[in-house]
């Protein structure tokens, strides 16, 4: 399941937790400062910050979800055992009197 989510790494989310973070400070200061108003104008701020999420969201900057077959395809073959064994293939470039020769390798495991 944490495969098809990540966890809310996007622009949407990530302007959204900014403007409320700004908004927190501000009521905060507000508060000690003991003015109504300001602590007002702070909570205000944050209500925008969840108005600015959603609408970026809506836009397209949200979180893009990943279909089921895709997220859990490649850990369940392995965990299955039935993943299919990596090949690489090494290339060496070798200079000789007659000119340039290329030996290549394939290692698979």
């Amino acid at each position: 399941m944490a495969d098809k989510y990540h966890h809310g790494n996007s622009p949407a989310a990530w302007i959204a937790v900014l403007i409320i973070f700004v908004g927190t400070g501000v009521s905060s200061a507000y508060t000690i400062m003991a003015q109504p108003l300001g602590v007002l104008a702070g909570l205000l701020i944050v209500a925008l910050g969840g108005v600015a999420g959603l609408v970026l969201k809506a836009m397209g900057f949200g979180q893009q979800q990943v279909p089921a077959d895709q997220a859990h395809g490649a850990k369940a073959k392995v965990r299955a055992g039935a993943a299919e064994p990596a090949a690489v293939t090494v290339a060496a470039d070798r200079a000789g009197d007659t000119g340039a020769e290329s030996e290549q390798a394939t290692v698979s495991g």
